[in-house]
C-alpha cells in the first residue's frame, strides 16, 4: 500500500496499537504490520518522530524497560490519548461512510434527493 495513503491517519494508527497496552517502538511496526494483513509498513523514521510528538501532545507516556541486556523505550496511551482514539474511530468512520456513498452510489445509505441545481425551463 502507499506510504502516502496513511499520511493523516498515522497518530490514529499508533495510538490504536497502543490501546491494549505499552510496546516498544519495533513492537509497534510489527503491531500495524499484523493488524493490517501486512499491507501497511510503517519506517522507523516514520514512528519515532511521530511518538515523541504524541508524547509530547500528552498522548502517550513512555518509560525504559530492560529486555534482557537492552534497554527499550516503550509508550503506553494517556487517557488524553484514550479520549483522542475515540474522536479519531469516530472521524475515520464519518470519513469512510462519506467516500463510500461517492465510490458506491449503490450500496449508499437512502438520504433526501438533492435540488435540482438548474433553473426551471
Amino acid at each position: 500500500m502507499k506510504t502516502d495513503a496513511v499520511r493523516g491517519h498515522l497518530d490514529g494508527l499508533l495510538l490504536a496499537v497502543l490501546e491494549p497496552g505499552p510496546l516498544h517502538g519495533y513492537a509497534i511496526i510489527t503491531a500495524v504490520q499484523e493488524r493490517s494483513g501486512g499491507a501497511l509498513e510503517l519506517r522507523t523514521g516514520t514512528i519515532y518522530p511521530a511518538l515523541n510528538r504524541l508524547e509530547r501532545l500528552g498522548l502517550l507516556d513512555s518509560s525504559w524497560q530492560a529486555q534482557g541486556e537492552r534497554r527499550r523505550r516503550c509508550y503506553e496511551l494517556t487517557e488524553a490519548g484514550r479520549r483522542t482514539l475515540a474522536g479519531e474511530r469516530t472521524a475515520w468512520q464519518e470519513f469512510t461512510t462519506a467516500i463510500g456513498a461517492v465510490l458506491n452510489p449503490a450500496s449508499a445509505p437512502a438520504s433526501a434527493p438533492a435540488s435540482d441545481p438548474r433553473p426551471a425551463t
